[in-house]
């Protein structure tokens, strides 16, 4: 009873170890030593309280970072810097909730494009037609009762699916930077922390057609509008990956230009591969 040994800790024995231990923590586990604090409401509150602030901490960095610091996040995950930023995929899967959440309340359809938009104005629309009339030949039933069911499960496959273009882009970067012997892995946290970005950009050009609809107005559908959205984030895109390129990769000014280019035709690429290849699998899977 009483004994204090080293750094004021008693002697407690580990919960998951079972071992008898002298010091605060276990040095197998990292088990800490229990306090009757934390068994108390004020306890378990403060504990609620420090787990949020942390998550916060660590969100609102990497996502400055993300932002303010192309390619900064791919090198520290490199380098092995863990405990100050959320890891590659955890990010990307937070980008990808707000992505939705905002398009949600927005009305757009980046990625959740309705059976219309595929038949009457994406670059596929002929063969989508074709594909769609023999389906429904096939289904023995109507545009109208297919329709609905087709967009609502496009729109969950969107959200499901997302992760596999960011890891479609991989390959890109690994076959123009091959000279650098990056393991592949590098390469697809830096497809990760890229599409991670770009879905924030996304974000935000799904605001700039809704800003009237706060004051009751529709979604802007002026494809002059959405023409001008479209150049202006590729454009966006180009300038984050010659950025990222510079930190991640390294290299002269001219390569990076060039590499900084052919990286933002394979996102263009993998973007309208992703929407063409969600209408084959909700059409194939859709009765």
């Amino acid at each position: 009873m009483g004994r204090i040994l080293r750094q004021n800790a008693p002697v407690w024995t580990c919960p998951t170890c079972r071992r008898t231990i002298d010091t605060r923590y276990c040095p197998t586990c990292g088990e800490q030593a229990r306090s009757p604090h934390e068994l108390t409401l004020r306890g378990l509150l403060e504990q609620v309280f420090e787990a949020f602030t942390n998550i916060d901490g660590r969100l609102l960095r990497t996502f400055h970072w993300l932002v303010a610091r192309p390619g900064a996040l791919t090198v520290a995950f490199v380098e092995g810097q863990r405990k100050p930023f959320l890891g590659p995929v955890a990010l990307f899967l937070v980008a990808n909730v707000l992505f939705f959440a905002v398009e949600s309340l927005t009305h757009g359809l980046v990625f959740s494009t309705p059976l219309t938009s595929h038949l009457e104005t994406q670059p596929w629309s002929g063969l989508a037609r074709e594909l769609v009339a023999r389906h429904i030949a096939s289904e023995q039933t109507t545009m109208a009762v297919y329709a609905p069911r087709f967009d609502g499960a496009i729109a969950l496959h969107a959200r499901s699916l997302i992760l596999l273009m960011a890891l479609a882009f991989a390959p890109w970067p690994a076959l123009v930077f091959r000279r650098r012997r990056q393991p592949f892995a590098a390469h697809v946290v830096f497809s990760l922390h890229l599409y991670a970005f770009l879905l924030l950009l996304l974000s935000m050009g799904n605001f700039i057609p809704a800003i009237g609809m706060p004051f009751g107005a529709e979604r802007s559908a002026s494809p002059v509008l959405d023409a001008w959205l479209s150049i202006s984030l590729v454009l966006l895109c180009a300038g984050y990956l010659y950025l990222a390129i510079g930190r991640v990769y390294g290299g002269r000014t001219a390569w990076r230009v060039i590499s900084a280019g052919v990286l933002t035709v394979g996102v263009t690429a993998i973007v309208l591969g992703y929407r063409f290849a969600l209408l084959l699998f909700t059409l194939y899977t859709t009765a």
